[in-house]
């Protein structure tokens, strides 16, 4: 087997100059190292635009969606994905969240982390190269500085040179263009908190409230900032998605690879120069010019590479040049490369333990929430007991209990319901009361459409001596007309023992 000799450590090459500056004995050692400029070159392949396609799908999915109608009744916001704080609503499309359901905004969060766990097992950071916001809004930005300053090299040059009428023009439009786009993002965002056809007239004419021009203002700047200055600090150093990756991933992971099975040794071509001494890897370093984040892609597995595939694109177009086969660098596996090296066939075990596990964890919580949605009341209880006093005693030797009742109607009409109780002795003659209303052993109530109600209840035992210190039993609520009930569990204080 020929042995392979890979001159360059996998480590990033700011990383190799850091540590040169540190290892020279006449400059001080320093653990800071100056951020580079990156000046990405455009690329033309697959993957960009795979990119592309991912860009304006999601971008549009995040503009249009406010604008979505859904009728949902009188009275009813019409909205379809509408984070209703005033009212303490969230309503998406044909579903309506209230308050003490958030357990399913919790399961939409666990399923979401699951769901990235298991596409990262699969390949990688898929999610970093083409799906997060990070990702989407820099692609857009630096998409403006290309229209208005040209490719890598044009950019290059220009900083270079001394300021003038052409320099401050084209820099000049491309921040305006960068604020608008970033102020259309802000925008954009406080739609999903009030009506989207309302709010964007009240803020275009001074009348929305402070708190959407406060976080319109801080979308906008951060967008503006992150997206268009940070760039590819925010995937290094601000964002932990790289750290946990590594927990997640293992040698059967597709990622994009540098095969220097087939690589390596690499050199330069030369008119004259054959391959049959070296590998397929001409050491042209258009992988480094492309890569948004400013790696070598040859070093190996790094913290800072988000998985894009743009090197892919431009390996390839390098590689129709020089007359040599695709794919010298791709989305494979280390184990892959090491079967290479090997003399084994490839092979892609998408489905394993890892896969297989994280697959069957979504679905079990995936079908738990669809079983509660599908299976979820709409009416719910709430019982809050009076503990000041914790009861009263009568005049004629009864003992009576103040509870507050909450009832909630999730249907879209007017509900009228019948509050009981259940599991209290009847030989203790339990009555319940409502201010200016007689003592009775069952009440009607009335409740409006999507409304909370609560009513003060008052729940009189002739009889204490018959009940125990403390007895538990159960509230009801039904509805007249579907019969649907709910109860919750109560406490009645005696104050007496049997």
């Amino acid at each position: 087997m020929t042995e392979l000799n890979i001159a360059r450590p996998l480590v990033a090459p700011n990383v190799e100059q850091s540590r040169a500056v540190a290892s020279s004995p006449s400059t001080p050692r320093s653990l800071y190292v100056k951020r580079e400029k990156l000046y990405p070159k455009a690329v033309k392949g697959v993957y960009r635009r795979l990119k592309w396609i991912a860009l304006f799908v999601l971008l549009g999915i995040y503009y249009i969606v406010p604008w979505l109608r859904w009728e949902r009744g009188v009275g009813q916001p019409d909205q379809a994905v509408l984070i209703d704080f005033e009212n303490a609503r969230f309503y998406f499309f044909f579903i309506e969240i209230w308050p003490q359901e958030v357990y399913y905004i919790t399961g939409l969060l666990i399923l979401a982390a699951l769901g990235l766990f298991l596409a990262t097992s699969l390949f990688g950071r898929v999610w970093c190269g083409f799906a997060c916001p990070q990702t989407i809004w820099t692609d857009l930005f630096i998409a403006v500085e290309r229209f208005f300053e040209g490719d890598r090299n044009a950019r290059m040059r220009r900083d270079k040179k001394p300021w003038s009428f052409d320099k401050l023009w084209r820099k000049s439009a491309k921040h305006v263009t960068w604020i608008i786009v970033a102020a259309a993002t802000g925008g954009a965002w406080i739609l999903y908190f009030h009506d989207a056809p309302t709010i964007a007239r009240d803020f275009l004419t001074g009348h929305a409230p402070t708190t959407s021009y406060v976080f319109a203002a801080l979308l906008t700047f951060t967008t503006y900032w992150l997206a268009g200055h940070m760039r590819e600090q925010v995937c290094t150093y601000m964002c932990p998605w790289p750290r946990i990756q590594a927990a997640l991933i293992d040698d059967e992971a597709l990622n994009v690879t540098y095969r220097y099975d087939r690589g390596e040794p690499r050199g330069s071509l030369k008119k004259s120069a054959a391959f049959a001494k070296k590998g397929d890897c001409i050491d042209c370093r258009q992988c480094i010019a492309v890569c948004p984040v400013g790696i070598d892609i040859r070093n190996g597995p790094q913290l800072e590479c988000i998985g894009c595939g743009l090197c892919i694109d431009a390996c390839n177009a390098v590689m129709d040049k020089v007359e040599r086969p695709k794919w010298l660098i791709a989305f494979d596996t280390d184990k892959n490369v090491q079967r290479r090296l090997a003399g084994e066939a490839p092979k892609y075990r998408l489905i394993r333990a890892r896969t297989i596990s994280y697959a069957l964890i979504i679905a079990a919580i995936a079908a738990f929430m669809l079983g509660a949605l599908a299976n979820r009341s709409e009416l719910d209880l709430s019982v809050t007991r009076d503990r000041n006093p914790n009861f009263v005693r009568l005049s004629d030797g009864g003992v009576r209990n103040g509870y507050t009742l909450k009832v909630l109607n999730k249907a879209s009409e007017p509900r009228q319901m019948i509050v009981s109780f259940v599991g209290l002795a009847e030989e203790a003659m339990p009555a319940l009361s409502m201010a200016g209303r007689p003592d009775m052993t069952e009440m009607r109530i009335d409740v409006p459409i999507d409304d909370t109600r609560d009513f003060k209840i008052y729940l009189a035992v002739d009889n204490p001596g018959l009940l125990n210190t403390r007895t538990d039993f159960f509230f009801q609520v039904r509805d007249l007309e579907t019969d649907e009930t709910s109860q919750e569990r109560a406490v009645f204080i005696s104050g007496d023992s049997k």
